[in-house]
């Protein structure tokens, strides 16, 4: 016997209904495939059918809070989409209004930036409380982008007089020195992440401009060494390649007025086996302190697509 529930699509005008699908109907598409439903439409209304009462009720519920986003002017993507079925397998759904509240930033090509995960908005929350915020959590989190959003949004707002990325150049199983070219040339790609995220934010352009300027300064660890760094927003990605006397010298760089962002996954350490993390020390030894922030995102604020969540859970399973 197959149970019912119906969706008004009313409210919806033709644009926010085509979102509401899916390009080719592919967000119907996962709505059969995880909820094993029917989803028809007939007119304004999608009818919903299934073996499973629960599993229409929660297909149901998705299909509301997804219209809610979409109301909100959200464009759904089907990473989007899976993060909705996640909540509302939670019953945590009223989250997403937590998370639409305030966007973090505007993108250069107009678009407003929002937390995808409630990791994501506990993130940002973070940071804008405390000078020093640590992040840890497995690769696609937004650590570093998010980060970067955070600084780009300060700089243009004047709140700092420049951004400073950092990351420590330690080679995932390949050896610098048999790359080609100068050490700017070795080093770039390492960075490369960085300048992604800085690209999406403000253009290729506008990037080199503020680069060539010195409001944004990209360069390895080692760099850092020396200096104090004053009214600057500075990120230091990838730290838990960082050696303990590196994460030392790095957060004693901190100067008037700055505001430091430390992310990393602890899961992927390319350094030796007889060497120690820096950023596993420096959690252990300053989350007592108040002022500084540390934030664990999991695999449930993967916003990568849903086959890294999934390669995740496997690895970590084995580990």
């Amino acid at each position: 016997m197959d149970y019912k529930e119906t969706v008004s699509l009313l409210e919806l005008n033709m644009e926010e209904t085509s979102n509401l699908f899916g390009v080719n109907d592919r967000h119907l598409a996962i709505l059969e495939k995880n909820y094993k439903v029917n989803c028809l439409v007939r007119g304004p209304l999608m009818t919903i059918s299934g073996e499973n009462t629960l599993q229409v009720d929660e297909c149901k519920r998705t299909v509301i809070s997804a219209i809610r986003l979409i109301k909100n002017n959200q464009q759904l993507s089907d990473r989007d989409f899976y993060y909705i079925i996640r909540l509302v397998a939670q019953s945590q759904e009223k989250r997403l209004e937590a998370l639409t509240s305030a966007p973090v930033a505007r993108n250069f090509a107009g678009k407003l930036i929002y937390p995808k995960t409630w990791g994501q908005k506990i993130f940002i929350d973070a940071i804008s409380r405390n000078d020093i915020t640590f992040a840890i959590g497995p690769a696609g989190t937004g650590k570093t982008y998010l980060a970067v959003v955070y600084a780009v949004a300060c700089l243009k707002n004047q709140e700092y007089k420049k951004i400073i990325l950092t990351r420590p150049a330690v080679e995932a199983g390949e050896n610098l020195g048999f790359l080609p070219g100068d050490l700017k040339e070795k080093v770039d790609p390492y960075l490369r992440p960085l300048y992604d995220a800085l690209h999406d934010m403000l253009g290729v352009e506008q990037t080199t401009k503020m680069l060539e300027k010195g409001q944004i300064e990209i360069a390895p660890l080692a760099y850092m060494r020396g200096r104090t760094l004053d009214n600057a927003f500075v990120i230091l990605d990838e730290a838990q390649n960082t050696l303990p006397s590196q994460m030392k010298m790095f957060l004693t760089r901190m100067g008037f007025k700055s505001k430091i962002i430390v992310t990393g996954d602890i899961t992927q350490i390319d350094l030796r086996r007889d060497q120690h993390s820096g950023l596993i020390q420096a959690v252990n030894l300053l989350k007592s302190i108040d002022e500084i922030a540390f934030v664990e995102m999991t695999i449930a604020d993967v916003v990568r697509h849903p086959l890294v969540a999934k390669i995740l859970e496997k690895y970590e399973a084995k580990e």
